[in-house]
């Protein structure tokens, strides 16, 4: 298997229908499959997502019974994805999960151990602004060059995933992953992704500035325990 892209679901009963789809239209038998993990949700997902998968072969699903956090449900796919190459995007369709195509083409072309990762076009300014203040706040505190964070998809081999030790599971992951590719000497690869608007319902946190507040403060407060690592 040459990629197995993991993709989290919680509660995207609606969006699931078009993102099946799309991932249809991503996986070679054989070659590339699609993980749709139903990450606790307490919607329709749980009825929904079967029936859509039988009718995609190459797309699979696991159920993580309990919500524990975004990047839990990323975890439990990767640890279950065959692919030489491994990584995930989001389910609400702001990206299209066919850029992991382009992302397994710069992975696939690359020498050596190598980290790819989206970078987000088309976004508004506001969050763009916000999206620029993360970045350099993260380079300054860890020393490290942090851009786009969040962008999706990410892609990184299965060698690199079995180095990981105790991984986050919140929307830190996307710093953990990054930043430990950074620090482990990975060539980190970037690519442009067009950003767009939900296919149907709403963010989980990019809501409103008070809920930007609150992964401010977490992604601060678990930017300084990676600096307590390091230091040690």
């Amino acid at each position: 298997m040459r990629l197995s892209l993991v993709i989290p679901c919680f509660n995207e009963a609606a969006n699931l229908p078009v993102l099946a789809a799309r991932c249809a239209e991503l996986v070679v038998p054989g070659e590339i499959e699609v993980l749709l993990v139903d990450n606790g949700s307490t919607d329709d997902t749980p009825r929904v997502l079967p029936a859509l998968l039988a009718r995609y072969p190459g797309c699979r699903s696991i159920r993580v019974e309990r919500n524990q956090g975004y990047g839990y449900g990323i975890l439990q796919g990767l640890q279950a994805a065959t692919g030489r190459a491994i990584g995930w995007t989001h389910a609400d369709m702001q990206t299209d999960p066919v850029d992991a195509i382009e992302a397994l083409k710069l992975f696939e072309d690359s020498e050596g151990d190598v980290f790819v990762k989206g970078t987000r076009f088309g976004r508004p300014a506001a969050d763009m602004v916000f999206t620029l203040g993360m970045s350099i706040f993260e380079t300054v505190l860890l020393r490290t060059p942090l851009r786009d964070i969040n962008a999706q998809p990410t892609l990184f081999s299965r060698s690199f995933f079995q180095t990981w030790k105790a991984p986050p599971h919140d929307f830190s992951l996307d710093l953990y992953a990054y930043y430990t590719a950074r620090t482990s000497g990975l060539r980190v690869r970037r690519f442009p992704v067009l950003f767009g608007e939900r296919a149907h319902g709403v963010s989980h946190w990019n809501v409103n500035w008070a809920s930007k507040w609150k992964f401010i403060r977490r992604t601060i407060g678990y930017s300084f325990k990676l600096l307590k690592e390091v230091k040690r």
